[in-house]
C-alpha cells in the first residue's frame, strides 16, 4: 500500500494525546505503541472518519497516500491477470487487512492467500496464509523497500513483489531471513517470473508493468 509521511502518525485522532502528553513525550522520550487490540477497538468505536486511509505498522498509525491512476491501473492489471491464473488454487485479496503480530495490520495492495473455506470472513489472514504479497509503489518506494520489507521478512512472508513504478521494474524478494530477504531479483519487461509458492504459474513481466 502506498504510504506517505510514514513517520507521521495521526495525532489528531488519538484521544489519549493532548498538548501536555505530547510535551511529556518529547522531553521523556516515551512513545505509546498502539496494539492490534487497541487498533480494532478504535475501528469499532468509529474513531477514524470513514474516508481516512490509514494502517497500523509496528504500533504506529500511518497515513496512506491517495491512490493515483497509474497505481490503480497497475493494480487492476495485476488483479485481472492473477485472478484468472489462480482460480481454484488461491484466494485473491486486494487492499485488505493482514494481521502481523500484535502491532501491525497493513493493507497490502494485493495478496494471494491459501484456500480457506469461508474466504477469511471469520478472521483476517496472517503471515502463514500468504502465498504472495504485492505492493505497487511510486511515492512510497523507499518506505516499501525498507520498513515494509523488514515487516514482511520478520513475519516470514515467503514472497514479496514490489512493483517499482518509478523505474518500471519488478523487485522480487524471497527467502525471508530475520528482517531481510536472502534473495532479491530485479526483473524488466521481457523477463518472466515463476511464483515460488505456486510453481505451475509463470508470468511475463510485461503483463504486469
Amino acid at each position: 500500500m502506498v504510504t506517505v509521511n510514514p513517520r507521521e502518525s495521526l495525532d489528531s485522532f488519538k484521544p489519549w494525546q493532548n498538548d501536555t502528553t505530547n510535551q511529556y513525550t518529547k522531553s521523556h522520550g516515551i512513545k505509546h505503541l498502539t496494539t492490534l487490540a487497541e487498533w480494532q477497538k478504535m475501528g469499532e468505536a468509529s474513531i477514524f472518519p470513514p474516508s481516512c486511509r490509514i494502517e497500523l505498522i509496528n504500533g504506529e498509525i500511518l497515513d496512506m497516500a491517495p491512490i493515483g491512476f497509474n497505481h490503480s491501473g497497475h493494480l487492476n492489471r495485476i488483479t485481472n491477470l492473477l485472478t484468472i491464473l489462480v482460480t481454484g488454487k488461491a484466494i485473491v485479496s486486494v487492499q485488505n487487512p493482514l494481521q502481523l503480530g500484535d502491532l501491525s495490520e497493513p493493507e497490502p495492495d494485493f495478496m494471494l492467500l491459501k484456500p480457506n473455506d469461508d474466504f477469511y470472513s471469520s478472521r483476517h489472514p496472517n503471515a502463514n496464509d500468504v502465498l504472495l504479497l504485492i505492493e505497487v509503489s511510486d511515492s512510497s518506494l523507499k518506505f516499501d523497500q525498507t520498513e515494509k520489507l523488514r515487516l514482511y521478512a520478520v513475519h516470514g512472508i515467503p514472497e514479496y513483489w514490489l512493483v517499482n513504478l518509478n523505474q518500471n521494474i519488478l523487485e522480487v524478494y524471497r527467502k525471508p531471513n530475520g528482517d531481510v530477504y536472502a534473495e532479491k531479483i530485479t526483473l524488466q519487461s521481457g523477463d518472466c517470473v515463476t511464483l515460488s509458492q505456486l510453481p505451475d504459474i509463470t508470468l511475463q513481466i510485461a503483463t504486469i508493468l
